[in-house]
């Protein structure tokens, strides 16, 4: 029988506050690609779809699985909340989010953001965008490469999974099959100069997930 927490450990106001947040920003957006047949009737007419805030969880569950505290487990639920706008077009500043979540947690979610506009406003390159943030996960904290790995195990998961149920999901993603091989070998590559003793199965576990990704690949072609 495997010893019961702490009573302090079984709640965290930041944990809960991090997905109050990350739900009420991410409200109304939903994922690239459906892997399932619907548990429930849909009502006709209506197709259905993945809440963003179905990965910020699985994310933030690897995250907590892996061994990470609550600030680590708080920046996986608000990953994605600097670098994608919410439903209605807006951006959550930097400065928006330290105040609501304190710095530490919004740090962490900075190194795991993109840039993803010049200084003229445009969209930058996708490769560009790309080799800051692995240049951002080499040299940050420990923390964000697990938040980092955590979010490309899910990723990739998903993508495989919509390969198996037979979508054509790179037609909706950014990169190609081979682009996005090469990103998420790179993350993991990235991860390596950090040497905390959690980082190992994650890396491991998304390395797992490119094997799995190269297999359903290959039954597609």
């Amino acid at each position: 029988m495997e010893d019961a927490p702490a009573p302090e450990a079984l709640f965290s106001p930041l944990i809960e506050h991090a997905i109050e947040l990350s739900s009420q920003w991410h409200d109304g957006t939903y994922r690239k690609g459906v892997w399932r047949d619907p548990a429930f009737e849909v009502p006709e007419g209506e197709e259905i779809q993945i809440p963003v805030i179905a990965h910020l969880a699985a994310v933030a569950s690897i995250v907590r699985r892996a061994g990470w505290g609550e600030t680590t487990v708080a920046a996986a639920y608000l990953h994605d909340a600097i670098e994608d706008m919410n439903r209605h077009g807006q951006r959550l500043r930097r400065k928006q989010l330290r105040d609501a979540v304190g710095a530490d947690v919004a740090r962490l979610v900075v190194h795991v953001s993109e840039q993803k506009l010049g200084d003229d406003g445009q969209m930058r390159p996708w490769r560009a965008r790309k080799e800051d943030y692995l240049d951002s996960i080499r040299t940050g904290r420990p923390q964000a490469a697990a938040v980092s790995l955590a979010d490309k195990i899910h990723n990739l998961w998903s993508i495989t999974q919509s390969l198996k149920a037979g979508e054509d999901i790179f037609a909706v993603l950014s990169g190609d099959a081979e682009a996005q091989r090469w990103f998420h070998e790179a993350v993991l590559e990235a991860s390596t100069p950090h040497d905390d003793p959690r980082l190992p199965p994650m890396r491991e576990r998304l390395q797992t997930e490119l094997s799995r990704f190269d297999a359903a690949l290959g039954d597609t072609e």
